[in-house]
């Protein structure tokens, strides 16, 4: 696979605790360094890695969960010329799940934020959920 930027955001309010919104990405996308901000709304916590370790583990969340017609969909929506950007429930990744959201109208707490910058999106979405699907 060609070089990529992972990388992940999302708020911590503050009725919420911060370990348990690590471990909701960490269910999906593995361990690695991730960052708490200050923010006006609690603190913003943000990961950015060149590493392809948490889409490994998020495909293969994908493949686990028999979403990935719908991931394909879902990852297509998000594409752009150079880049893919999705969100995710925080709520359903905390329990170890895949639940693609919008920004805010899905999620209470706000979703998680993944974007991926790379030079071929579309390659790159067929990699983490080929298509199953039969015509």
């Amino acid at each position: 696979m060609e070089e990529m930027i992972f990388r992940i955001e999302t708020t911590i309010n503050p009725t919420e605790n911060e370990e348990k919104v690590k471990k909701a990405i960490q269910n999906l996308f593995g361990i690695f360094p991730l960052e708490t901000k200050p923010s006006n709304q609690g603190c913003i916590l943000t990961a950015e890695t060149k590493s392809q370790e948490p889409l490994l583990k998020f495909k293969d969340a994908l493949r686990n969960e028999h979403i990935r017609d719908a991931a394909h969909r879902a990852l297509f929506r998000g594409q752009t010329e150079k880049a893919i950007r999705f969100c995710l429930n925080k709520q359903v990744a905390f329990v170890g799940h895949v639940s693609f959201s919008q920004e805010e109208a899905e999620s209470p707490l706000g979703p998680i934020i993944v974007t991926i910058e790379t030079e071929n999106p579309a390659q790159l979405i067929d990699w983490l959920a080929p298509k199953t699907e039969r015509k």
